[in-house]
C-alpha cells in the first residue's frame, strides 16, 4: 500500500472531524444566541450560515490538497 495514499486519507479524515467540530460549535452556539435574543433570529442565521460555509471550506481544501499530492 502506498504511504502518499494512507497520509490523504488522514489528512482528509482530519480535516472532515475537525470541520463536524467546527460547525456543532457555530450552529450550538447561534441557537443559544437565538434563545437569548430571539428578536436577532434572521441576523444570527445570515452569520451562521456564512460561518458554517467558511468551516466547510477547510475539508474541501484538504481534500483537493490530497488530490493533487496523490496524482502528482
Amino acid at each position: 500500500m502506498d504511504l502518499g495514499l494512507l497520509g490523504a486519507a488522514i489528512a482528509i479524515a482530519g480535516a472532515a472531524i475537525g470541520a463536524a467540530f467546527g460547525s456543532s460549535k457555530v450552529i450550538a452556539k447561534t441557537i443559544e444566541s437565538i434563545a437569548r435574543q430571539p428578536e436577532m433570529k434572521n441576523e444570527l442565521q445570515t452569520l451562521m450560515y456564512i460561518g458554517v460555509g467558511l468551516v466547510e471550506a477547510i475539508p474541501i481544501m484538504a481534500v483537493v490538497i490530497a488530490f493533487i499530492l496523490v496524482f502528482s
